[in-house]
């Protein structure tokens, strides 16, 4: 099962603050799923790792690329450049200007991929603006407190060129028994992008093995 963020693509926008966690189990159980292999990318990293500590049971491996991490201090750069893209609202054409300026899109940037990128960058800024709310609901206490009580087998899946944040969350993760750690060399925040055979070829062994 493929996780991501809410309220994109044809998902609805939410109204409230989203639970994620009960969003997944609820879709689990529809499918009549008891149990999955989670893969999740940046913030659907996030909702991967809290369904694992928090319902091992229904988790069977965990794939982790370039997550974010509850209760993860980010730097003041990474910080700054978020309000900066927050600020420019509601002129979308200026939102993506800051957005894909970041080192965490450089290598997308100047790829085959660009238009692609572009594209679905705009999508998903121009859906943000029929959200109700950009709050959501995460489990107590913060996932980085609990990161030793992970049980299902978990492969970590960095590109080399992306953010230092998400570099210390690689080093936070190294606390996970038995992870393991791929780096993708030449890659960013969107090795799926750019590397997707790679990316490919590595969960497949993961998830095989």
């Amino acid at each position: 099962m493929l996780l991501t963020g809410a309220g994109r693509g044809q998902s609805p926008s939410p109204t409230e603050p989203p639970n994620y966690i009960d969003d997944v189990l609820s879709l689990m159980d529809h499918l009549q799923s008891p149990e999955a292999a989670l893969i999740g990318h940046s913030m659907g990293g996030q909702i991967a790792t809290e369904l694992a500590l928090n319902y091992p049971q229904r988790v069977t491996k965990l794939v982790l690329i370039g997550p974010s991490l509850s209760g993860f201090t980010h730097s003041k750069e990474f910080s700054e450049w978020m309000q900066e893209t927050y600020e420019a609202a509601p002129d979308i054409e200026r939102m993506m200007e800051i957005s894909l300026s970041a080192p965490s899109y450089r290598v997308v940037m100047a790829s085959p991929q660009r238009e692609l990128m572009i594209q679905t960058w705009k999508e998903n800024i121009a859906k943000t603006f029929e959200w109700g709310t950009i709050e959501s609901i995460w489990p107590e206490p913060p996932a980085i407190e609990r990161l030793e009580e992970l049980v299902a087998p978990t492969c970590f899946i960095l590109g080399e060129e992306d953010v230092p944040d998400l570099h210390r969350i690689a080093e936070t993760f190294r606390r996970v028994p038995g992870i393991r750690m791929i780096e993708i060399a030449g890659a960013d925040h969107k090795p799926m992008l750019t590397h997707p055979e790679e990316l490919s070829r590595h969960i497949t062994e993961f998830l095989e093995d």
